[in-house]
C-alpha cells in the first residue's frame, strides 16, 4: 500500500464542481444519468467508509462488501416481509453490520498484511454464500424484489426526489466521516497508520483502535447497503460477491486513499463506467481487472495523487 496524500486545494475544488453536479444538474437531465449519480452517491458512502480502514488505519479490506449486502439485505427482509419503512431498518442494518465486523475483527485484527486481505476476503465470500445458499430467507440467487419507499416522511418515488434525499443523506454521513477522522481519536488512528509501534510506546491500545475504527467503517458501510436497497428496489447475491468487493476497493485507490473526496471520486468513475460499457460489452469485470492494474501501475495514489504530484511540478518549475 502507498502512503495517503495530502489534500489540496484540487481536492476541494473537486468537491466543489461535485456539489454542482449533485444539487444544480440533476432537474435537467435525463432520469437514466440522475439514477447512475445517485448510485455513485451511495457507493461513494461506502467507498468512504472503506477509505478510514485503507487510508487511515492503513488497513485494506477486501470484504467492505459484505457489509454493504449485510445492510441492504436486512433492509430487504424487513421491508418485504415486515413493511418496515426506512428509519426502521436504518438502524437495523447499522447493527448488524457493526455486530458482523466486531466479531470478524477479533480474528482478522490478529493478523496482518495478505493474511488479512485474505480474512477480509474469505468473510465477503462467507456472505455471498449464505445470501446465494439461504433460498428461503435471502431468495437465493434471485434475489429479494419489492421493495418499496415508505417510512421516509416524503414522497420518494419519484427518480428526482430519492436523489435529493439520497445527496442530503450522504453529506450528513460524510460529514460525520470527516467529523470522526478530524477527531482526537480519528488523530490517533493517523499516528498508528504512520507508525504503530511508536502509539504503543506513547501507551496508545493499538489494537483497540483499529478494532473500533473496524467496526465504525463496516456501520457506515451497513448505511450505504440499506439506502441502497430502496434505491435499487432488489436486492441480489450479485451485491455481495468478489466483484463488489473489488469495486469498493478500486474506488479509493483510483481517487486517492487517505483523502475522503477521493473515494467518491473513483465511485463516479467506477459507476459512470460500468454503466456506459454494459451498453457495449458484457465483460466488465475483465475491464475492471485492467483499470486495477494501470491504476496501481501508473497512478498508485490516485488521481488526487496524479494532480497534486503535477501542482507540485509546477510549482517547482515556477520558482526555478
Amino acid at each position: 500500500m502507498t502512503s495517503p496524500i495530502k489534500t489540496s486545494w484540487l481536492a476541494w475544488a473537486g468537491l466543489a464542481a461535485a456539489v454542482l453536479v449533485i444539487l444544480v444538474l440533476p432537474p435537467v437531465l435525463p432520469p437514466f444519468y440522475v439514477s447512475l449519480i445517485t448510485l455513485a452517491l451511495i457507493y461513494g458512502l461506502v467507498a468512504t467508509s472503506l477509505d478510514v480502514l485503507i487510508g487511515y488505519t492503513m488497513m485494506p479490506s477486501l470484504g467492505h462488501g459484505a457489509y454493504f449486502a449485510l445492510g441492504a439485505y436486512a433492509a430487504a427482509i424487513m421491508n418485504t416481509r415486515l413493511g418496515a419503512g426506512f428509519w426502521e431498518t436504518l438502524p437495523v442494518s447499522i447493527i448488524i453490520a457493526g455486530c458482523f465486523a466486531a466479531i470478524l475483527g477479533l480474528v482478522a485484527l490478529r493478523a496482518a498484511g495478505v493474511y488479512f486481505l485474505m480474512i477480509t476476503l474469505a468473510s465477503a465470500m462467507c456472505v455471498w454464500g449464505l445470501v446465494d445458499q439461504w433460498v428461503d430467507f435471502t431468495g437465493g440467487e434471485n434475489g429479494m424484489s419489492g421493495i418499496t419507499r415508505i417510512g421516509f416522511g416524503l414522497d420518494l418515488n419519484g427518480v428526482l426526489g430519492f436523489h435529493y434525499f439520497t445527496a442530503g443523506f450522504f453529506m450528513v454521513c460524510v460529514g460525520l466521516i470527516y467529523l470522526f477522522i478530524k477527531s482526537p481519536f480519528g488523530n490517533t488512528l493517523v499516528g498508528i497508520r504512520d507508525s504503530a509501534s511508536r502509539m504503543q510506546v506513547l501507551g496508545y491500545n493499538v489494537w483497540l483502535h483499529k478494532y473500533i475504527a473496524f467496526i465504525i467503517a463496516a456501520m457506515f458501510a451497513g448505511m450505504g447497503g440499506c439506502l441502497y436497497a430502496y434505491f435499487n428496489k432488489f436486492v441480489g447475491p450479485d451485491d455481495a460477491d468478489l466483484a463488489q468487493c473489488m469495486e469498493f476497493f478500486l474506488m479509493v485507490s483510483m481517487g486517492g486513499q487517505g483523502t475522503l473526496i477521493g473515494p467518491n471520486i473513483g465511485a463516479f468513475i467506477i459507476v459512470f463506467l460500468k454503466n456506459l460499457a454494459s451498453i457495449y460489452t458484457d465483460r466488465w469485470l475483465m475491464i475492471l481487472a485492467v483499470i486495477y492494474i494501470l491504476s496501481a501501475k501508473f497512478a498508485a495514489n490516485g488521481i488526487l495523487g496524479i494532480a497534486e504530484q503535477l501542482r507540485e511540478k509546477k510549482k517547482g518549475e515556477a520558482g526555478k
